[in-house]
Parts: C-alpha cells; sequence; structure tokens
C-alpha cells in the first residue's frame, strides 16, 4: 500500500519517507524544507503560510506516491 497523505501530515514525516517528493513543496514556495519549523507543520498550517491550496497539494502528493507503489 503506498504512503498516503492528508492535510493533518505532517510535512517532515511526508520528507523523510520519500525526499524525492520536495518539488511538490518547492512549487507552492516553501523553500525552506530543511527549516526545522517548517518541518513540523502541517500541510494546511504550511499552505495557509503561502496562501495555496491544501486540498491540491495532498492530492498531488498522493497521486505521486500511488505511482511509486
Amino acid at each position: 500500500m503506498a504512503f498516503s497523505v492528508t492535510k493533518d501530515t505532517v510535512i517532515g514525516d511526508i520528507l523523510d519517507v520519500d525526499f524525492d517528493c520536495a518539488p511538490y513543496f518547492l512549487e507552492i514556495g516553501m523553500h525552506c524544507l530543511g527549516c526545522p519549523a517548517s518541518r513540523g507543520e502541517t500541510i494546511e498550517q504550511a499552505c495557509a503560510v503561502h496562501g495555496t491550496d491544501p486540498d491540491q497539494l495532498v492530492k498531488n502528493l498522493n497521486d505521486y506516491f500511488s505511482s511509486k507503489a
């Protein structure tokens, strides 16, 4: 079964599973992925800060992980 994310999934946990998904965060303007504060945020929190749609990021990430299963 593929790894699955929700709006409540912590970004650091996602990157620990597969850092190759980092471009999905970079494209929403989240360029501080190594920062402890950003790694501790949920997808929903990060999207609120960056003014982007958390549902779209969740979909993109889940599509990415599904394709790797």
